[in-house]
């Protein structure tokens, strides 16, 4: 181990002082001396000096031995390539003279083989020759005829032989052919029987064999046909005819390439059989029994049927059934369904309306309301725009008892009927015509659940609001937009999710846009319309509260000093009936129609308070309960949550302040901030109302 330690100089020096006496430290068992290391370093250069002559000796002669080492190997090396140079001299020698004889071999075994093949054809064909014979003469005697274990030579020669017959004379032939044919059939027959017996016992090699000797006959196909027929026996025991099919598919798929020599022709000639026979005759079974019957279960068969069949085809996609095996697959399937796809369209179409006119008769029928005409054309456009102008009854006014005609659960039924056509449609139509096909659906809809349904709703909830002036009416119209506004949701999502992505590429979306378009500005129209007349109603209900509760006496008390209510009766009950239909809108709408309508009903809300006003004459305790009544007004109009309506009111109690404030200060609060930019006229139409205008005082400090 030392040996292959690298030397090192200061290790060496440090391990010689502490090895020599007095070469320790002074703290040492021995002092240190100095004179006796410098002595021990020179006797130990002297020894390294010796040492290295020694060395330096012993490499010089190493040096002179390898030099004439390698001076020998040179000289053997030298020797070495002179014979390497005789031995490749002598295998050139002996390589020309093998290709000499292979060529010599070669034109030999040429030469041999064109004797031979001639011999062995003269062989052949004087076998065939003597064959020949004993059909002339009517009697088989030889043994590859008569022995059952030599089938496949006898196919062979038999074979030929009917080749052969073929060209014969036609009396020749005639005379030839008959135990030729007889024969020919007898060994075709006994093949096929062979093969079957062995598909039986389940031996492939021997399948293989058979059906290599059958290729050459006519009787192939029919082998084909006999395998194709009994690997069908027990294939289909589960209940599920499509899984079946599939697995026989796929255990036929792995078996068929070690029997034929051309595997993908028999497995497609298979799946024909499946499809053609099997598949069809159960597709014909499930359907043509509920085809006049029942439209529903013949729409949900047919759609099972052929969703489960495509999903069979692609299954076999995987196999390998020649060129064009989409096409193929294609054609199996339309032939099973053509004539049920053909006039798939009007089936769904005639079910979906009369299943939709059955679920509306059905609620109609549980609400014991007989569905009234809806007028339509020039007379009933004109009675419905002279209501609308003036609010006259034309017509009896309908009183549906708070009833919207309005229901969730039927908008989800129809809208689930649609969707399942629509699926079906997806899957059923051709891709041609499936926008347009959809879009029949489409209009089916829009006819039951908007026209028929929601239409119908608002008109009678349009019939059904009361005149301006009616008192304690029924306002049920916020129901009808609530119930209408959630179930046009539910429409536009089936729009969307189910509807376009069937037509989103063809020219049909903007036809739809279009349709749902003129049916929601419809809708809107008569929701605008039917508010509007809700709000009037509203309006009148105030004005018939204001009427009752409000009297003269309340702005002009007869003892000025005791009085001790804060503000009206009148003010109460209507400040109540505008909170409970603030939140009944509220309720009803959502999004921006909330602040629009509400807009609406403070602004009229604030008209009818400043007419109502405009209506007494006010002392000066009267003035105050009047402020009173507008405060409690202004909190109300709060809870609109509308500034605009707010800032009326706070304009309206500014202006009530001129009924109560001492004529010196008339023309200061009249210049203050929230008045100022009134009208002069408005100002002074408060002012009018003091009982106390008609002083002289007065008027001189507003003029």
């Amino acid at each position: 181990k030392k040996k292959t330690e690298p030397f090192v100089a200061d290790e060496y020096i440090e391990r010689l002082v502490w090895r020599t006496p007095g070469g320790g430290s002074r703290g040492g068992p021995e002092a240190f001396d100095p004179k006796r290391l410098l002595e021990e370093f020179v006797n130990h250069i002297q020894e390294l000096q010796i040492m290295d002559e020694r060395i330096q000796r012993k490499v010089e002669k190493l040096e002179q031995q390898c030099q004439k080492e390698a001076k020998e190997f040179a000289k053997k090396v030298q020797e070495l390539q002179k014979s390497n140079q005789v031995a490749f001299q002598h295998f050139q020698e002996l390589d020309e003279h093998i290709s000499y004889v292979a060529t010599k071999v070669c034109h030999l075994g040429d030469q041999l083989e064109g004797v031979n093949t001639p011999r062995q054809r003269a062989v052949e064909a004087q076998k065939l020759m003597k064959y020949f014979n004993e059909f002339l003469d009517g009697e088989l005697k030889s043994d590859v005829f008569t022995n059952s274990e030599k089938i496949k030579e006898a196919a062979d020669i038999i074979q030929k032989l009917h080749l052969i017959a073929q060209e014969l004379p036609f009396d020749r032939q005639v005379y030839f052919s008959t135990l030729d044919v007889c024969k020919y059939h007898d060994l075709e027959c006994q093949l096929i029987q062979e093969f079957t017996s062995a598909q039986r016992r389940g031996e492939i090699s021997r399948m293989r064999e058979v059906a290599a000797v059958l290729l050459h006959f006519k009787g192939y196909s029919h082998c084909v046909d006999v395998y194709i027929k009994q690997c069908q026996e027990g294939a289909y025991l589960r209940n599920d005819i499509f899984e079946d099919a599939a697995i026989l598919c796929q255990r036929v798929n792995k078996q068929v390439g070690d029997i034929f020599s051309n595997p993908e022709t028999v497995l497609a000639k298979l799946i024909q059989n499946v499809f053609e026979i099997k598949l069809q005759s159960f597709v014909k079974d499930q359907l043509e029994e509920c085809r006049k019957s029942d439209a529903e279960q013949y729409l949900k068969n047919l759609y099972d049927l052929y969703t489960r069949t495509t999903n069979l085809s692609s299954k076999l996609m995987e196999f390998n059934l020649g060129t064009d095996k989409q096409t193929f697959l294609s054609k199996l399937i339309k032939s099973i369904f053509i004539s049920y796809l053909e006039n798939y369209i009007e089936v769904e179409t005639g079910y979906l309306k009369s299943r939709s006119a059955m679920i509306l008769q059905r609620y109609y029928d549980s609400k014991n309301h007989q569905k009234r005409s809806i007028g339509t054309g020039g007379i009933q456009d004109l009675k419905e725009r002279i209501r609308q102008r003036t609010n006259l009854p034309l017509g009896p006014s309908i009183d549906t008892h708070g009833e919207t005609f309005l229901s969730q659960e039927v908008v989800v039924n129809l809208l689930q009927e649609t969707k399942q056509a629509f699926e079906r449609c997806h899957r059923l139509s051709d891709p041609s015509d499936l926008p347009r096909n959809a879009f029949r659906i489409f209009t089916i809809l829009v006819e039951f659940l908007c026209i028929e349904h929601i239409d119908y709703a608002l008109e009678t909830g349009l019939a059904g609001i009361p005149s301006s002036d009616s008192r304690n009416a029924n306002l049920y119209f916020l129901d009808v937009v609530q119930q209408a506004n959630t179930i046009f949701h539910l429409f536009d999502k089936q729009f969307n999710d189910h509807l376009m992505p069937l037509i989103s590429s063809s020219p049909k979306l903007s036809e739809c846009l279009q349709k749902k378009k003129e049916i929601i500005e419809q809708m809107e129209m008569k929701l605008d319309t039917g508010i509007d007349r809700t709000l009037n109603c509203m309006i009148g209900q105030m004005k018939h509260i204001l009427a009752a509760e409000q009297k003269k006496t309340d702005f002009k008390p007869e003892d000025e000093n005791n009085v001790l209510i804060q503000y009206t009766n009148a003010c109460v009950k209507v400040c109540a009936y505008v909170r409970k239909q603030v939140e009944k809108i509220k309720n009803s709408m959502d999004g921006k129609n909330v602040d629009t309508v509400l807009m609406e009903l403070g602004v009229r809300f604030h008209r009818l308070i400043y007419e109502h006003l405009q209506q007494y004459s006010y002392s000066c305790m009267g003035g105050m309960l009047a402020i009173c009544d507008v405060a409690e007004y202004r909190k109300c109009a709060k809870d609109f949550k509308i500034p605009l309506v707010l800032h009326l009111f706070d304009t309206l109690h500014a202006l009530c302040n001129l009924l109560v404030v001492a004529p010196d200060n008339l023309k200061q609060v009249c210049s203050g901030e929230q008045l100022a930019n009134l009208d002069k006229n408005i100002l002074h139409s408060f002012v009018q109302l003091r009982a106390d205008y008609r002083s002289a005082r007065l008027a001189r400090h507003f003029s």
